[in-house]
């Protein structure tokens, strides 16, 4: 089962796979470390929280590394939007893409 991410409008943006954050398209663009979430080359991004994610104000918590690049899942569809929701959390999705 995919797991899909969302925007603060409810647009699918992404999804995950393993412990990668892909794109829609496929395209590997970050890494989880728990609920941590770090770009690729492995700066800190944000938290998972719920199903987006989010910038909860923990500070910078340093550079895990570069994985190497898990390749590319295919498209797994667009689930399409499930509405807006706010966590209460500003989303910093847009910042994998960076």
């Amino acid at each position: 089962m995919t797991t899909y991410l969302y925007d603060g409008r409810g647009n699918a943006v992404g999804f995950i796979r393993g412990r990668f954050v892909h794109s829609l398209h496929g395209q590997a663009i970050g890494q989880l470390n728990g609920t941590h979430v770090h770009k690729l080359n492995g700066s800190y991004v944000g938290e998972l929280h719920q199903d987006m994610i989010v910038n909860k104000y923990l500070g910078n918590l340093g550079n895990i590394g570069n994985p190497g690049n898990p390749g590319n899942p295919g498209n797994p569809g667009n689930p399409g939007n499930r509405g807006a929701v706010n966590y209460g959390y500003p989303d910093v999705f847009q910042e994998l893409l960076r």
